[in-house]
């Protein structure tokens, strides 16, 4: 079973990739705007808070 940090990384990185293939500027900021929500709860994973209190409060 993939950790949650893991999979928000992962999430992130295809958001990333995403916005890069989005054709529209409101695809592009959607995309690039989830990107930095899963790049933030893989952040605070790797913080000293609890992981599953980031991904209960996400």
């Amino acid at each position: 079973m993939e950790s949650n940090e893991r999979y928000y990384r992962r999430r992130a990185i295809e958001e990333r990739m995403a916005a890069q293939r989005a054709i529209s500027e409101a695809a592009r900021t959607w995309h690039a705007k989830l990107a930095q929500d899963f790049a933030d709860r893989a952040s605070a994973c790797t913080s000293t808070i609890d992981c599953t209190h980031a991904a209960i409060a996400g």
